[in-house]
């Protein structure tokens, strides 16, 4: 492994492992209506099609991290669907 993939893999780590807090904060409180659908979708779909991005050239930090990141954003978008009806 390069200094390049250290570094792509250290920022990566980084963005990815951003979503973290507002879980933890998500399963403490078992509340989610505040945080947007949509704005998961979109995250969703950038981080998905990182990992379509990383496949084409073939460049495991960028598929590495992006998956970890899609896969924290389907917890979050499950816990939103999850907590938001609760009490309904």
């Amino acid at each position: 492994m390069n200094w390049t993939q250290v570094v792509g893999l250290f920022a990566g780590v980084c963005t990815a492992s951003s979503l973290l807090p507002q879980l933890i904060k998500t399963i403490k409180e078992k509340k989610a209506e505040d945080i947007s659908k949509l704005m998961l979708a979109v995250l969703m779909l950038g981080v998905a099609t990182w990992v379509a991005y990383g496949f084409m050239r073939n460049d495991f930090p960028i598929i590495l991290t992006n998956s970890f990141s899609f896969l924290l954003n389907v917890f979050m978008m499950v816990l939103r669907f999850k907590y938001s009806r609760k009490g309904k």
